[in-house]
């Protein structure tokens, strides 16, 4: 089986492409713009022609595109969330029509929701912002590309190699560069918003069971831990895992996504049902698996956690 995946230097990337290779009887195919891609394609910028041209050659059985952008300006969020989806899907019905293509969306679609409330698939998209706007235009390019294709619809990722972008990453960081100090600060903004987290090893096993599976899937899929915390408490139990003994200061404000969407949270039946998925790591051990990668190496004394 040959599987082709695009974004698989990033953060939920190489969680995925770990676990293709893991498969029997996979050849495990990696497409991006740089040279040491197997498949040399720009989502970004190339042509729908030029990318079937070689995606023809890498003649995949199933594409996964974990590609996409979290950060940048309206511009740049566009390229790469709606227009590459578009791009790929155009490509591969031309180079590849019966492969199956598994894309990784963002739970970021939804937009706001009332507190309590899991959401599911059909739930009105409602963006409240660029980026959640651009992913969601990326998933109507691929649902409504006639090919075998399922979007994963992704909570909040946490896991080993998070990036600085995002706030799991960020306060690795911050707590690593803290150190041991006691009167150290960790300064952040309001941190009283709900999320879906969901471990990244278990993004990349959805992921498997999405290329493997023997049946055609709904077009959507949730991808999430299927509780919501605070984001406080996800600040407050890397801490821990850290043994911060300083302060940590809330300074009001926040992001501005935080204040438009207070709470988020999926409903993840349909993937139980469809994949046989369900989530099987706590917040609190990808936060043990996060640290453990991000700390200082004069630090990790002990070894890491298998996952």
């Amino acid at each position: 089986m040959h599987i082709l995946v695009l974004g698989a230097t990033g953060f939920l990337g190489r969680h995925v492409t770990e676990r293709l290779r893991a498969l029997p009887d996979a050849r495990v195919l990696l497409a991006g713009r740089s040279r040491a891609a197997d498949v040399t394609v720009d989502l970004a910028a190339d042509r729908p022609q030029e990318m079937a041209a070689a995606l023809a050659e890498a003649a995949p059985d199933a594409v996964v595109n974990c590609a996409g952008a979290t950060g940048g300006d309206a511009v740049t969020l566009a390229e790469v969330n709606a227009r590459g989806p578009a791009a790929l899907c155009a490509a591969l019905r031309t180079a590849a029509p019966g492969a199956r293509l598994v894309h990784l969306g963002s739970a970021a679609e939804y937009g706001p929701t009332g507190p309590g409330l899991r959401v599911t698939e059909s739930a009105p998209t409602r963006p409240a912002g660029p980026y959640g706007a651009t992913k969601l235009a990326g998933t109507v390019a691929v649902t409504a590309s006639g090919l075998d294709a399922v979007v994963l619809r992704v909570g909040n990722p946490v896991g080993p190699g998070a990036p600085a972008t995002g706030l799991p990453g960020r306060v690795a960081a911050l707590l690593a560069e803290a150190g041991d100090d006691p009167g150290a600060t960790l300064r952040l903004g309001d941190l009283s918003a709900h999320r879906d987290f969901v471990d990244a090893g278990d993004v990349a096993r959805a992921a498997v069971l999405a290329v493997t599976a023997a049946r055609p899937l709904p077009p959507v899929l949730n991808i999430g831990g299927g509780d919501a915390r605070p984001v406080r408490d996800l600040v407050r139990c890397l801490a821990d895992a850290a043994g911060f003994r300083g302060r940590i200061a809330e300074a009001g404000g926040g992001s501005a996504r935080s204040a438009r969407v207070s709470w988020q949270c999926s409903d993840i039946t349909a993937a139980r049902e469809a994949l046989g998925w369900s989530p099987a790591h706590r917040l609190e051990e990808s936060l043990a698996a996060l640290w453990a990668a991000a700390r200082p190496r004069e630090r990790a004394g002990e070894e890491v956690p298998a996952r």
